[in-house]
């Protein structure tokens, strides 16, 4: 009987503990760094909230964890000072994964292919890059289609390029046919569709860049929020995610949906 009494007790402590430690874990915050200007992926509302894909995302980590998320409103170039003091645990605002920045800073496993790509109005005879020869092309100034389009005018036989200060107005003289087509960031693209229908992506254009959510080096949170992501691609959150934010489906073998690797530096 007395031996019955001490396993009782041993058990009741046991199970306490086990409280104990769950309401530890379920009180932990989790401090995100991001930049609020930065639709679809992150942007601040009227009332102060932050929305977004990646903010979306990052609750969504916290809800698996057990763990509290409070954002705080930096600038992107702050962001990196603020994981590798370790202010934050966390910053999101698109940033691509470099083997530069892996030398200084943790990322998680890349969950957006950050792809350029070449739109036209839903009418457009394009279908495809080979069909941009004697083809007026645009683009943001300064901005990476702006690059690829000067790199790849002869290769594809492309009449002339526009540059333009805003992307509303490239959109508009997509739309209107003014550009037989433009090339640009594609998830500003697909989220700029959502607004402002009549357009489509024609082809996407690889750059090999990912998104990922960077953590200073050595985080202890690195395995923890990987894994997170892990069972978030694997059942389907992150796609719904895309899908709501992006306004259309990701590619089966895109980032999106495939469970990679933390990257290394090399």
């Amino acid at each position: 009987m007395l031996m019955h009494r001490r396993k009782l007790i041993g058990a009741f402590a046991a199970a306490a503990l086990g409280l104990g430690l769950a309401t530890v874990a379920s009180a932990e915050t989790l401090n995100v760094g991001a930049y609020p200007a930065n639709p679809p992926w992150e942007n601040k509302t009227e009332s102060g909230d932050f929305e977004g894909f990646e903010v979306d995302l990052v609750k969504e980590i916290g809800k698996r964890l057990g763990a509290e998320i409070v954002f705080q409103d930096l600038g992107f170039q702050a962001l990196f000072a603020a994981t590798a003091s370790g202010r934050v645990d966390m910053a999101i605002s698109s940033i691509s994964i470099t083997n530069e920045r892996l030398q200084n800073q943790a990322f998680t496993q890349g969950y957006y292919d950050s792809d350029i790509a070449l739109i036209a109005g839903d009418k457009t005879t394009l279908t495809g890059l080979a069909d941009m020869k004697g083809k007026v092309i645009g683009a943001i100034s300064a901005s990476v289609g702006e690059a690829w389009i000067k790199e790849n005018t002869e290769k594809y036989g492309i009449k002339e390029f526009r540059g333009y200060n805003a992307q509303q107005e490239l959109l508009l003289d997509v739309a209107s046919a003014r550009l037989d087509g433009a090339v640009g960031d594609i998830a500003g693209f697909q989220f700029a569709f959502t607004k402002m229908p009549g357009m489509k992506v024609v082809e996407a254009i690889p750059t090999g860049d990912k998104f990922a959510i960077m953590m200073k080096k050595g985080s202890p949170l690195l395995e923890k929020v990987n894994g997170a992501i892990d069972a978030i691609k694997k059942d389907g959150t992150m796609a719904a995610l895309h899908k709501q934010w992006l306004g259309a489906d990701a590619a089966a073998d895109s980032a999106i949906n495939t469970v990679m690797p933390i990257p290394l530096a090399q």
